[in-house]
């Protein structure tokens, strides 16, 4: 890994990326080439299996981080993407302090935890085992997802978990679990987010946000979040597809 992801967010750095949803190479190609900090890939909302994250990483290159937003919190795709190459991990609605433990037990080498150890990508196809071995629990970073009404109940004893790097909150999932789907603009949803927000900045606990544009996570960059996601290649896409044939045809 030439890009340090976890130094850099644990010194403090804001960490700016996009979110990858096509299983494209050549798109992660391009948008590592812009010059993001970072790349989220989606496996969650997406079609995407291990053989497409492993090319995307492929397509990113050594030099951008991707942290993979796995289609579930479980072993199996824990360690699938982090053999693969994946800088880190995403986890879906993370709700307890036992739940965050096992994401992390999951995705760490012994002693720390339980990680399996085999030859992959992440490894140099073996080229590089040892040192793999000896660096990765280091260089491996832990993103939960506070994106519901139970993880802000539990958010104290959550960020109080060895091992979690990073806290994202998923503000539309998080409006669902209130049974106010969409509404991310009320007020309960504001003070579930705010007590979150408050929970981590005082756990000194790095705050990640996703936004469809940069006017969405400006509010949030004020607050001092450092993980921030903005857009994704399907968004970015369109909307400069608009932007060129709205101009041809004025």
């Amino acid at each position: 890994m030439k890009h340090n992801f976890r130094n850099r967010l644990q010194s403090g750095e804001r960490l700016v990326g996009t979110m990858v949803t096509l299983a494209s190479a050549e798109v992660a190609e391009l948008l590592s080439s812009v010059g993001f900090d970072w790349l989220f890939i989606d496996a969650e909302h997406s079609p995407m299996a291990t053989a497409d994250i492993q090319r995307i990483l492929q397509g990113a290159g050594p030099d951008t981080a991707c942290l993979v937003r796995l289609a579930a919190s479980e072993e199996l795709h824990i360690k699938k993407a982090l053999d693969a190459g994946a800088a880190g991990i995403i986890t879906p609605m993370v709700n307890t302090a036992e739940q965050a433990h096992e994401v992390v037990r999951h995705a760490k080498y012994a002693p720390l935890g339980t990680r399996g150890v085999g030859i992959g990508r992440a490894h140099g196809y073996g080229l590089n085992f040892k040192e793999y071995l000896a660096n990765a629990n280091d260089q491996s970073t832990v993103v939960v997802q506070a994106e519901h009404i139970t993880a802000v109940q539990n958010i104290e004893s959550i960020v109080q978990v060895a091992g979690i790097d990073a806290v994202l909150v998923g503000p539309y999932d998080l409006s669902a679990s209130l049974g106010l789907i969409g509404q991310v603009e009320h007020p309960e949803v504001i003070a579930a987010i705010d007590h979150v927000t408050a929970v981590c900045h005082e756990a000194n606990i790095p705050l990640g946000i996703f936004g469809v544009s940069a006017v969405t996570v400006h509010p949030y960059i004020d607050r001092g979040y450092r993980l921030i996601v903005a857009g994704t290649d399907t968004l970015l896409l369109a909307q400069s597809a608009a932007q060129l044939l709205a101009q041809l045809k004025s």
